[in-house]
């Protein structure tokens, strides 16, 4: 099975770079910007990910395409205007890569997208399905959510089979961003005001993702499907702290202060949608990935946060 990889060398691509080029039935490529050391598989450089890069040559004989390159999440965006920048990458780069896939003969599409794409928070005990009306709210979701239907059209035009993956916040070994940032502050032993958290957040581990992927590769049934990826298990922000510092070998020191209280410091300071991601709830079911293609989340919880700490 032969398989191009883009966003090797990514937190996912990575990490998946190296479980795809031990399987015996697959033969990698890896879509690099520039040339990285030690990256494993066989390696075809392209210039860029937007909407005019030739891709011919690199899709040549390929099967499957697994799409992970994106441009991510950014909290703090410079760009003048971070929708174009979002939609040269996310929408005009996965659709000129996708149209040209179709006209190579690729087989299937697998796009690495956002669980964005469904929106930001859940009423607590109501989770997204792959079902649920999409409602992104922010730049980098919208452009997920348009280049998913762009994938779908290119699909129905040209018969290539796609399959869309939206995972929620992954977390494994190498984690960046505000998962980083609590496992720092709780390697310090700082107190934390977060010991009366009582949402329900929906989490991936990095293996667990990686897991589905494989199996979206090359699944009969997982043609022309959404699913959504988690661990199939939620936490409260109280408990990952906990669970986090135990892993680590720590106490958690963690602050019951009332959420309510934590929302409006968080106002004040203009930290609302922080102060959301921490405090509001945000549950997926993976039952349609459960049901239509008989996968289970390999990892449970807490096995995906040891992970967190293996050596790199």
């Amino acid at each position: 099975m032969k398989i191009l990889l883009t966003g090797a060398t990514g937190f996912l691509g990575s990490r998946l770079a190296n479980v795809l080029v031990n399987c015996v039935d697959v033969d990698l490529t890896a879509a690099v910007r520039r040339s990285v050391a030690g990256l494993p598989g066989r390696s075809a450089k392209v210039d860029a990910l937007d909407g005019d890069t030739d891709w011919r040559a690199v899709l040549s004989g390929q099967q499957i395409v697994i799409h992970a390159a994106a441009r991510a999440h950014v909290m703090k965006d410079s760009a003048p205007d971070p929708l174009a920048e979002y939609r040269r990458i996310n929408v005009d780069g996965t659709l000129n890569l996708a149209r040209q896939a179709a006209e190579a003969g690729v087989k299937r599409f697998v796009f690495i997208s956002s669980i964005k794409v469904n929106g930001e928070e859940t009423p607590k005990g109501h989770p997204f399905s792959a079902d649920s009306i999409p409602d992104p709210q922010d730049d980098y979701g919208i452009s997920k959510w348009e280049a998913e239907q762009g994938l779908a059209q290119i699909a129905s035009e040209t018969g290539m089979e796609f399959v869309v993956i939206r995972p929620t916040l992954v977390y494994g070994p190498s984690v960046k961003g505000n998962f980083a940032k609590l496992i720092t502050l709780l390697d310090k032993g700082f107190p934390l005001p977060f010991g009366a958290i009582h949402n329900q957040r929906s989490l991936v581990a990095l293996d667990n993702l990686i897991d589905l992927i494989m199996t979206c590769a090359d699944h009969p049934k997982a043609k022309n499907q959404v699913f959504l990826a988690s661990d199939g298990a939620d936490v409260s922000t109280t408990t990952l702290l906990r669970e986090l510092a135990s892993t680590m070998g720590k106490s958690a020191r963690l602050v019951p202060v009332p959420e309510s209280w934590l929302m409006f410091g968080a106002k004040l300071l203009g930290k609302e949608a922080v102060a959301q991601r921490v405090l509001g709830s945000l549950q997926v079911d993976i039952s349609k990935a459960q049901d239509l293609l008989g996968w289970q989340p390999p990892l449970t919880v807490r096995e995906g946060l040891s992970r967190c700490f293996e050596p790199k």
